[in-house]
């Protein structure tokens, strides 16, 4: 396993230097993340692959410890880069950036826009698996891939806590990564390796329904649906009773 680049990871003065975060990826889980970034007082440097001038009105939004790049930016700006972007777009990275770093990867295979992958379609490689040969360098860790985009804000910092679930296969990695879950304001459970991170893909048993108070009203409209915490405890029990989805017959 790659050594993992922690140079950075820890502030000089723990009141007065903040933390960095590059996101790539300004969607609705990339600006999500960046926006608890911010409020729990990380620098943040975003991307797209639009460029940085599309990128204005999100980070004024954002405010001064916010500022736009291109991916080699936001993947040098911090220790910990997120990854929010589709598979297709791994081609496109600046893959050398990557080598050494822990990646928060929230990604998923959804066909409907990924086009169909023989691999994923067969159960041969889950998706954290496939990422992380997509970007041999770095260490891919999994997390923020099975709670809704407007239910990241709505449960960030909980009574009770909501827990998030972390895969990886470097405890060094799965630290780093659980660090910024739990300053975003989440409770960050050691899920288990890559190869198990099938457990909260799309329609296994702890993907997003888990995190709506009423899943009838999420399965009618999952833009209205109200968010419902869920404890390290419960999520523990959800995560041991998921089964994996037949991906090749998955529909969008």
């Amino acid at each position: 396993m790659n050594d993992i680049d922690t140079t950075t990871a820890d502030t000089t003065s723990a009141d007065t230097t903040p933390k960095r975060l590059g996101v790539i990826g300004s969607g609705d889980i990339g600006s999500g993340i960046a926006r608890l970034a911010i409020a729990a007082g990380y620098e943040v440097v975003i991307a797209n692959s639009r460029g940085p001038e599309s990128l204005a009105d999100l980070v004024a939004e954002l405010g001064p410890r916010a500022r736009a790049g291109d991916a080699r930016d936001a993947v040098e700006f911090g220790p910990t880069p997120v990854l929010a972007v589709p598979l297709g777009a791994y081609e496109s990275l600046p893959r050398d950036a990557f080598a050494g770093r822990a990646v928060l990867s929230t990604g998923n295979y959804y066909p409907h826009r990924d086009g169909r992958i023989a691999r994923l379609d067969s159960l041969e490689v889950t998706t954290a698996e496939l990422e992380q040969e997509l970007l041999p360098g770095a260490v891919i860790t999994k997390a923020f891939n099975n709670i809704l985009f407007h239910h990241i804000p709505a449960l960030a910092d909980s009574t009770p806590r909501t827990a998030l679930p972390v895969f990886g296969d470097d405890e060094r990695a799965t630290a780093a990564v659980s660090a910024i879950v739990d300053d975003l304001g989440f409770e960050p459970l050691d899920a288990g390796t890559l190869a198990e991170s099938w457990r909260t893909e799309p329609e296994s048993g702890a993907y997003t329904p888990i995190y709506a108070a009423d899943p009838e009203a999420l399965a009618a409209d999952h833009l209205t649906a109200v968010a419902a915490p869920v404890t390290v405890a419960r999520l523990r029990q959800l995560l041991s009773a998921s089964q994996r989805a037949d991906v090749a017959a998955r529909r969008f």
